[in-house]
């Protein structure tokens, strides 16, 4: 079990390090400045601190599809331009996650693979040191059911 001041140690940390990644967000510009409903075309927009606007049908967002037009009207944004909130139906959508959905192509997930690739932790470099220690990673095999050049 694990006393108060552990406890009080361990939510600074994760709040230090919640906090950083949001300052981050905002400074890509993944953060939303405004949104507005669009009745006539049953669309959302959205406009990103990056200069980016993008345009979303009600229909796409889960949780909208049959929802009324005076509901989706209300819609609010949530953690400093983070999220989309209706109060109405309870129902929060994360800003990043739906420009992710619309964006969604091989060259946006590669972009978000190589940010999640230079995430750092302890285990990786635990792990990293501990393979270093090795030598470094193993050199491959050769594949004994590899083709081979005929010979002359």
């Amino acid at each position: 079990m694990a006393t108060k001041a552990q406890i009080v140690r361990a939510v600074d940390a994760h709040l230090a390090v919640a906090t950083a990644a949001g300052k981050a967000r905002h400074k890509r510009g993944d953060v939303a400045l405004s949104v507005a409903y669009e009745p006539h075309l049953r669309r959302l927009r959205v406009e990103l601190a990056s200069g980016v606007t993008v345009i979303v049908p009600v229909s796409k967002v889960q949780g909208l599809a049959n929802a009324k037009p005076a509901v989706v009207r209300a819609v609010e944004l949530a953690g400093k331009g983070y999220g989309l909130y209706w109060p109405d139906l309870d129902l929060d959508v994360s800003v990043p996650d739906l420009v992710a959905g619309c964006f969604g192509n091989k060259a946006w997930m590669a972009a978000l693979a190589r940010q999640a690739g230079r995430k750092t932790s302890g285990a990786k470099a635990a792990a990293a040191r501990k393979n270093g220690a090795k030598g470094g990673r193993p050199r491959k095999a050769p594949r004994l059911d590899a083709p081979t050049a005929a010979l002359a």
